[in-house]
């Protein structure tokens, strides 16, 4: 399959989100805004949480994109203002498209508040064409055990979007997609599949690692992103020989359009922000009951 270029290489700054929960954020920071279509990038955690401490993003509007939480560990209750409610436990997925707008919570969940604990995970925000920004909203939420697995040579991947080594998403999406968890044994290789016509990014998250390409290796930390262009090749990498090395890969083929974005709201130019804000206080976009 051959290699696929690397770009370049970018740290991941940290920050507070949300009620002040930390994350890691290769993007949106300083200079960086997006990696197209991918519009953030936040790890979230880890953090241990004694009973009563721990905390989310209560109330808030989204339009225009998608929102997507892949949870690692810990326990999330999700509330919007279109009535729907769900609960997404460690390994789970969802997968929210905002379109047109609503209104959305995540809070941990009343078990997790009362016991504490391990929460760790990923949010994620895809933009969307602009034909369908003002599509109705959806949610995709999938159990972990629900979320397909292939192995090969060493390599775990779960296959949250599009398709790994033969095996297929079933997240739906509304641009070409791929989204992998991976988990490399100790000192081993893999070459991950990416369509030609998606940019990607590899994030590890714990550990660091050797990525490679037809210029040479290239050593990684934890927390260090790889960007990779839209171009023939796989995702080549190697774990080293002393532990298991896991990293999320994102990828997906670009809008090339024009991205207007203030807080919670994506569209293509400034007028239709306004409008939003506008839809927003008016009511437009409901309220959680």
């Amino acid at each position: 399959m051959g290699f696929r270029r690397i770009i370049g290489t970018r740290v991941a700054e940290k920050t507070l989100e949300g009620g002040g929960f930390p994350v890691r954020r290769p993007f949106p920071v300083q200079g960086f805004s997006y990696w197209d279509p991918f519009l953030l990038l936040d790890e979230m955690g880890p953090v241990i949480y004694s009973p009563g401490e721990a905390i989310g993003a209560p109330d808030h509007p989204h339009r225009g994109f998608e929102t997507v939480t892949y949870l690692l560990s810990g326990e999330m209750e999700h509330k919007d203002s279109w009535g729907h409610a769900g609960r997404l436990r460690s390994g789970g997925i969802q997968w929210m498209t905002a379109g047109s707008g609503l209104v959305h919570s995540e809070m941990p969940s009343r078990e997790f508040q009362n016991s504490g604990g391990r929460m760790h995970g990923f949010q994620i925000w895809v933009n969307l064409p602009q034909e369908k920004k003002l599509i109705s909203p959806r949610y995709q939420e999938v159990d972990s055990s629900q979320l397909p697995v292939v192995e090969k040579d060493g390599a775990w991947v779960k296959v949250v979007a599009g398709e790994c080594w033969g095996t297929s998403a079933i997240i739906q999406t509304q641009t070409p997609i791929v989204f992998f968890h991976v988990k490399l044994s100790p000192g081993s290789w893999a070459e991950i599949p990416v369509p030609k016509e998606c940019t990607a990014l590899a994030y590890p998250f714990v550990g660091g690692g050797t990525a490679v390409d037809a210029e040479g290796e290239i050593e990684v930390e934890e927390g260090e992103t790889l960007y990779f262009g839209a171009e023939e090749g796989a995702i080549t990498l190697r774990a080293p020989e002393d532990f298991e090395w896991e990293l999320l890969i994102l990828g997906g083929v670009p809008l090339q359009e024009p991205v207007a974005r203030y807080g919670p709201f994506v569209m293509n130019t400034p007028q239709e922000i306004q409008q939003a804000f506008e839809d927003y206080s008016a009511g437009k976009m409901g309220e959680i009951l």
